[in-house]
């Protein structure tokens, strides 16, 4: 009964300080590391959140930026830090749900590494042609790769890519032989779909937008469950008959793994408050093109598995080989 006793008594007494020391969160700085360069999606997103957080919280929130290997060295630097709430990560699809289906390996394990605290954006792809091109609609443009095999190219912006997935997906259900062409980035894929050297692509909404606007390119569909609002008009590839095509990316924060539920919870609160806030919303989902999640631990920890089998299922179908 002493023993019994004597432990109950340890147990409480950890929950206890574990339970303070959740509440004095945070005490000093907090680094968030983003695994890209500066300046790019993610870096964005990073920096309006945690600026917000850093308000709200009375903290200091340092976004640091950590690059290479596909988003791998960023992601393992966090999955590898102390889980005391004071390294997050800032982090997109590629790395936590493409590289480690993409990859025979991985320096870490997206699910047992790294702990959810919230999806913040999402966004999708618009399958566009140029606007010399004879092809009309999703149908004409396959009717033209079953007639003329491998002779249909589009770009992305590398293998792996969201644009290069979907390109893949439209390839395997509809049988047909797609000629996939990567480049470093969107940017250039786009820039040869405007002067014809490509058939069409999958580009992100914010991009092609404009150009579509303008009429420099045409769209016919979009690659996510939803309707895009910045385009209405454009069917999703479900609403066209292609079941199950979608293919989105998102962003999220995220702890090493152990990190204390007291701690993540806050955090949740924090960033769920960050992006309600009609600024943010101006800036990631009006000029950035995504949708605004801002959900759950929960919710993202099953988005992420979701994702991972997804894709591996795709990869696979695809014979999708890494560079």
């Amino acid at each position: 009964m002493k023993i019994r006793a004597a432990l109950v008594a340890t147990l409480a007494g950890a929950l206890l300080a574990a339970s303070a020391y959740a509440a004095d969160y945070p005490s000093k700085p907090v680094r968030v590391i983003v695994p890209y360069v500066a300046g790019g999606a993610a870096d964005i997103t990073a920096r309006v959140i945690a600026q917000k957080m850093a308000v709200s919280m009375g903290a200091t929130f340092v976004v640091e930026n950590k690059p290479g290997a596909n988003g791998m060295i960023g992601t393992d630097y966090v999955a590898k830090a102390a889980p005391d709430g004071y390294t997050l990560l800032l982090d997109a699809s590629g790395p936590l749900v493409v590289n480690p289906t993409l990859y025979k390996k991985t320096p870490y394990d997206p699910v047992a590494d790294l702990a959810p605290i919230s999806q913040i954006t999402s966004y999708q792809y618009v399958l566009v042609v140029p606007q010399q091109s004879p092809i009309r609609s999703v149908d004409e443009l396959i009717a033209a790769a079953r007639a003329k095999p491998g002779q249909l190219s589009y770009g992305s912006a590398g293998v792996g890519a969201g644009g290069h997935l979907a390109g893949e997906l439209l390839s395997v259900m509809t049988q047909t032989q797609l000629t996939h062409i990567p480049y470093k980035g969107n940017a250039q894929a786009l820039t040869d779909v405007l002067g014809g050297q490509l058939s069409f692509t999958f580009d992100t909404v914010v991009t092609a937008t404009p150009h579509l606007r303008s009429g420099k390119l045409r769209g016919y569909a979009v690659s996510g469950p939803r309707r895009a609002e910045a385009l209405p008009d454009i069917p999703t590839m479900e609403e066209l008959g292609f079941r199950d095509f979608v293919v989105t990316q998102f962003q999220g924060l995220l702890a090493p793994a152990g990190t204390d539920p007291a701690i993540i919870a806050r955090l949740h609160d924090e960033v769920v408050r960050a992006a309600r806030q009609p600024d943010v919303i101006q800036k990631l989902q009006t000029e950035g093109g995504n949708e605004i999640v801002a959900g759950t631990p929960q919710a993202f920890a099953r988005q992420i598995q979701e994702d991972l089998q997804r894709y591996r299922k795709l990869i696979a179908d695809a014979h999708v080989q890494a560079e």
